[in-house]
């Protein structure tokens, strides 16, 4: 019996792999330029701009960080302020009582554990104040070009259950479900693929019909 149940869950493990791997190069078919659309210029402005992004759009996002990034220039600006104006500054972005505490009080943080700098790795990311995976993922990987997981965001939570990538609820267990089928260099893009794809195809409008490129495919 437990050689069965065995049998069986390398059967359905090898075939959401392959599932995986189809909807991962039809992904590139169709976004092979797919990237972050966040605007930054630093590893610290990136870092903001996710913790911004947070139930938030990026297009939403890149607004409030255009007057935001102009307004407080360099790193050593956030040390200062008071978290008030720093709360209405971020306004539009949503939740911004919470995402000003988090970012000024990760900004000290950095400056009194980090020299200053935004850390580079995983385990460091994620001692900061509204850092979890996601946001740590994504710094990772476009500040720093090291990929250690899967930046999942509510369009790849979606789309993973959609297309039966990931039976899971939780972002970090559906991480190390996608983290298992798809090979390690395309990690990081297809985050980006799969947001595009939403976007485009399959909003969460959409999220019971079955007539996008991708449903059909794999049909």
């Amino acid at each position: 019996m437990i050689d069965m149940k065995k049998k069986e869950t390398r059967s359905e493990f090898e075939k959401r792999r392959q599932r995986a791997l189809s909807i991962n190069k039809k992904l590139k078919e169709i976004f092979p330029d797919s990237k972050i659309i966040l605007n930054y210029s630093s590893s610290w402005e990136l870092l903001v701009a996710v913790i911004l992004s947070a139930q938030c759009t990026d297009k939403i996002v890149n607004k409030v960080t255009e007057k935001l990034f102009k307004k407080y220039p360099k790193f050593d600006d956030y040390l200062g302020v008071p978290l008030n104006e720093f709360a209405q500054d971020i306004k539009s972005a949503g939740f911004y009582n919470n995402k000003a505490k988090n970012i000024l009080a990760t900004a000290h943080l950095i400056q009194e554990k980090f020299n200053g700098k935004v850390p580079a790795s995983m385990n460091e990311l994620l001692t900061l104040p509204g850092v979890a995976r996601k946001t740590a993922n994504v710094v990772l990987g476009n500040a720093f070009n090291i990929v250690e997981g899967i930046a999942v965001d509510t369009h790849v939570k979606r789309l993973s259950q959609k297309f039966k990538l990931s039976d899971e609820i939780d972002p970090n267990k559906i991480e190390k479900d996608l983290m298992s089928i798809l090979p390690k260099e395309d990690w990081m893009k297809f985050t980006y693929r799969l947001i595009e794809y939403g976007r485009t195809y399959s909003t969460a409008r959409d999220k019971d019909k079955n007539t996008d490129p991708i449903s059909i495919l794999i049909k």
